[in-house]
């Protein structure tokens, strides 16, 4: 028999993995709640039905578990035989990637990439799909040359340039200031870059929490944990997803600065 832990949420292992220093003295009340808002007994449910599912296939899981229909426009202006950075905007921090994922994997025969947080590596059937971002473990020296050996793949890459999920500012809903990374790094090895907007939102609560955050000065995202909360909350939904038309990455010259061709291709998103 498969051993469940190999491919299960486990809050207590993670804080031992994240914080070996200091997960023992976290409260046990404080765990329990953890476990409570990233609904870690929900959640693995729906892993050990699907943990022979892998890849694309597990990403096609996630959405029949989410039941999220998908209203897909533009795919025609994403000519098959080229590599690619897809680029969007990032609402949710759940649907929206699997969406993606999915469709973007079904159109490349699985042949898809993401650069997301190294948490996200718990997932076994996610995992293969990953490039795991950690800046501040032992992993991050290593980060730059595993997203160098991303964009010499013969993969498509999907990021989410700005590094964490849109916030709410004077009532609208939209990005932080998106990294340079995926204009240096297309240029550099000849990507062309496709823009992609997501519509979609989280919750009132997810926002104020997100804003108080900052207006405190506290830097840890806590907001972050309750994305998966935030997921399940956008179930039964159907969200629309539109493509660009790839953007030459020889459009990216000495004009601008990386970082303003990173705001360049962030306002072309929104205008989709």
């Amino acid at each position: 028999m498969a051993d469940d832990s190999l491919f299960l949420i486990d809050i207590d292992k993670i804080l031992q993995t994240k914080a070996p220093k200091h997960s023992k003295y976290i409260p046990k009340f404080v765990v329990s709640y953890l476990k409570r808002i990233v609904h870690q007994e929900e959640l693995n449910v729906f892993l050990r039905d699907s943990k022979d599912k892998v890849g694309v296939d597990f990403l096609e899981a996630c959405l029949e578990f989410l039941d999220a229909k998908l209203d897909v426009k533009g795919l025609e202006n994403i000519p098959k035989d080229g590599l690619y950075t897809f680029v969007s905007n990032h609402p949710l921090g759940g649907q929206d990637g699997v969406s993606l994922g999915y469709i973007l994997g079904r159109r490349f025969d699985g042949k898809v990439k993401y650069l997301v947080n190294d948490l996200l590596m718990n997932l076994r059937g996610l995992a293969p799909l990953c490039i795991p971002i950690n800046k501040t473990g032992k992993q991050a020296k290593d980060f730059p040359k595993m997203v160098e050996a991303g964009f010499k793949s013969d993969d498509q890459l999907i990021m989410f340039p700005a590094g964490l999920c849109s916030r709410r500012r004077n009532g609208v809903i939209r990005d932080p200031d998106w990294k340079k990374t995926f204009i240096v790094k297309s240029v550099q090895f000849q990507r062309d870059v496709v823009p992609v907007h997501f519509e979609g939102r989280n919750s009132d609560f997810f926002y104020n929490l997100a804003n108080v955050c900052k207006t405190l000065g506290i830097k840890f995202n806590i907001a972050m944990l309750y994305l998966a909360d935030e997921m399940l909350k956008n179930r039964h939904k159907t969200f629309t997803v539109t493509f660009g038309k790839p953007i030459p990455w020889q459009t990216f010259d000495k004009s601008k600065t990386p970082a303003e061709w990173a705001q360049y291709v962030k306002d072309i998103v929104y205008k989709l």
